[in-house]
């Protein structure tokens, strides 16, 4: 994610004067609004960076430091220790090396799944003549459009997701278990297609500091997994060492930019630049990633382990880079700082207890951009068990069971552990009965957060998750589709007047954030076997307190009460949410309530939703699929009823509103029953 921190979107301004004062005023507004909750420091380090590209200072430098280097020849040095062939085979079962060759010979013939997705023609080189990268950042150059990108709205993601070369690992992989030399010719094929096709510093695939840091980690992967193919010539070999230093001299100048987020911008360019340190035995680059990486972690991860952008795959992101830092770190005999292995000890147990056991899914949490920068493993884009296998076993002495999910690990060096746990002895932010869990969403923020998510509620059965988080979709596309689903109104959650319970500021910025407080509540009353509390006061400007409590019985019924308490008198719209999966269903209303069945490949589900205190005739109710009304009354917006799994993909699922009104606190009852 590309990210300006005023959250303000580039454009032209309205030619009407009235109308560029109220954009003027509004943007100002916004402006002052981030300073002031934000901080200084994040705007102050971003105009810095946008002054260094006024100025052409980042052009001057780069061809300073060309001139300076280009003479000289390097080497690539190798980084960490290859497994052995056998101990890679030995992680796959037969299903994973079925899949693993299907995805290599796919790549060999020009196709690689974006984001985890279906087959696509993987395209690395960009048509027409190309100008350098400030060119591109400043907007004084047209973005090149390919087939990906013209068939999602211009979305920047599709030119830049094959040049991150994450289809490597997938060729490597084949490669290092079969020594077929066709996975390394083609490896060499398309890195000599992006080579010529992007000379440094040229084209938009340089324009982005974290872009060009994953490529390099990549590139260095490969150089070390390729090395003993017949196709990795000496010509190839140094061409491949200049360009990881060329990618490497990108980084440094730009750090600034990577800082004014202070985010996975921050982590993965520092990860580069120690990588490049280590694998071109060049000290500064080595100490300037190490340092920055350190000071990130120690900021980033919060006290209870979540990642600062609350967001289940940029937490994943993140530990990929460290997981990778730490098998180079581990061959050099450096040690984390304890600052620094506290977070990530955090940071591992955080996402351990976020895992369904039964599937390897977690809650679709935050924004969802289908990075999977470590795909050294035949597991699904969605399943978190390689990665939390891997970081358990670095940073928590522990892990999961043996399986299929340990291929990481063996590639990262990491031997399994004599303590074995499941991750409902790592819950911590949970409710969990014999079958069955839930998250509760209820955080504190110290920077921007990616949705307005509030006690939202995820609900799993079985390995199903049954109410979900909606996730992403697409960043930059046109309206609908403009990032629409960080909203409260799709989350699992109550909507108060229709309003978000933040303020959106821009694109990729919420402002006036309300954090939430929750609580298990021991000692639960029969027949409750556990039950958490949770508050916010994202509506305290209209006098509304939204408190939660979720609890569960030792059979399986769940029981959500939300309580809208009131502090200032007046009439109010409740909205409650649930977006649920996609199957059969049927629907009735009675006794002033709603009941819906949703029958699933694990069973049967009921969910009954009453009111107390409602203004009379009592809830409106909408069951909405992929934006088209199913059953009740009412218009639903065409992002209603969409579940997005990774980027750039969406499909249905069943989104259940009752909307009603009252004048005094009220209540609503959410239970859901599962057939035994």
């Amino acid at each position: 994610m590309c990210e300006d921190p005023r959250g303000l979107e580039r454009g032209r301004w309205p030619r009407d004067g009235r109308r560029s004062l109220m954009a003027f005023w509004d943007r100002s507004g916004v402006f002052l609004k981030t300073l002031l909750q934000l901080g200084v420091e994040g705007p102050a380090l971003y105009g810095i960076y946008r002054l260094g590209l006024k100025t052409g200072h980042y052009r001057r430098l780069e061809d300073k430091l060309n001139r300076q280097m280009s003479a000289a020849a390097v080497t690539l040095r190798p980084t960490f220790d290859l497994p052995d062939r056998a101990q890679v085979s030995n992680a796959l079962s037969d299903r994973d090396r079925v899949s693993l060759l299907k995805e290599a010979n796919e790549i060999v013939h020009g196709k690689v799944r974006l984001f985890g997705s279906r087959p696509v023609a993987l395209q690395l080189r960009l048509r027409g003549p190309l100008r350098h990268w400030t060119d591109y950042e400043r907007h004084e150059a047209a973005r090149p459009i390919t087939r990906s990108i013209a068939a999602h709205s211009g979305d920047l993601k599709f030119l830049w997701e094959p040049a991150r070369f994450g289809w490597a690992f997938s060729l490597g992989r084949a490669y290092h278990v079969t020594r077929r030399e066709k996975f390394a010719d083609a490896f060499w094929k398309y890195f000599e297609e992006f080579d010529k096709g992007n000379p440094p510093y040229m084209g938009p695939h340089w324009m982005n500091g974290q872009e060009v840091a994953i490529r390099l980690m990549a590139l260095v992967w490969s150089a070390q997994v390729f090395a003993p193919a017949a196709a990795s010539t000496p010509g190839r070999r140094g061409r491949l060492a200049q360009s990881v230093a060329q990618h490497a001299r990108r980084l440094p100048a730009t750090l600034v930019y990577a800082r004014s987020q202070n985010n996975n911008h921050l982590v993965t360019e520092s990860a580069a630049l120690y990588t490049a340190g280590a694998a071109l035995d060049n000290p500064s680059w080595r100490q300037l990633g190490w340092r920055w990486l350190n000071r990130a972690l120690q900021r980033q991860i919060s006290t209870y382990g979540e990642y600062i952008q609350h967001s289940s795959n940029y937490h994943r992101l993140m530990l990929h880079s460290v997981l990778w830092v730490d098998a180079i770190r581990r061959g050099r005999r450096e040690n984390w700082p304890p600052a620094t292995r506290d977070a990530l000890m955090r940071a591992s147990h955080w996402l351990f207890s976020m895992l369904d056991p039964a599937s390897g899914h977690v809650p679709n949490l935050g924004a969802n951009d289908g990075a999977l920068i470590l795909p050294l493993s035949s597991a699904q884009f969605d399943d978190f068990r390689p990665t939390v296998q891997a970081a358990a076993r670095a940073f928590l002495r522990t892990s999961l069971p043996a399986g299929s999910w340990d291929e990481l690990s063996v590639w990262l060096g990491l031997p399994s552990s004599v303590h074995t746990a499941d991750s409902a002895a790592y819950a911590a932010d949970h409710v969990r009965s014999r079958d069955s869990w839930a998250y509760l969403r209820a955080s504190s923020f110290k920077s921007r957060l990616s949705h307005m998510d509030q006690l939202h509620l995820d609900l799993w059965w079985r390995g199903l998750n049954i109410a979900r988080d909606a996730g992403t979709y697409l960043y930059n596309a046109k309206p609908p589709w403009d990032n629409p689903l960080v909203s409260t109104r799709v989350h699992n959650t109550i909507t108060v007047d229709g309003q978000d319970q933040m303020t959106r500021g821009g694109r990729f910025l919420i402002l006036d954030w309300f954090p939430a407080y929750s609580r298990h509540l021991l000692g639960a009353e029969a027949p409750a076997v556990g039950r958490m509390q949770a508050s916010h006061d994202g509506y305290r400007r209209l006098g509304i307190r939204h408190e939660r409590m979720a609890s569960v019985t030792e059979y399986g019924r769940w029981e959500i009460i939300d309580d809208l308490i009131f502090k200032k008198s007046g009439q109010h719209e409740f909205r409650l949410h649930w977006l649920l999966m996609d199957d059969t269903w049927t629907i009735k209303e009675s006794g002033g309530g709603v009941h819906l069945r949703l029958r699933t490949p694990s069973g049967s589900i009921r969910l009954d939703i009453t009111g107390v205190n409602l203004v009379p005739p009592g809830p409106s109710v909408m069951l909405v699929r992929a934006g088209r009304l199913l059953y009740g009354r009412g218009k639903p917006l065409p992002y209603d009823g969409w579940y997005s799994p990774t980027y750039g993909e969406i499909v249905p699922a069943l989104s259940l509103s009752v909307e009603a009104s009252a004048s005094r606190s009220c209540r609503f009852i959410s239970a859901f029953v599962f057939s035994k």
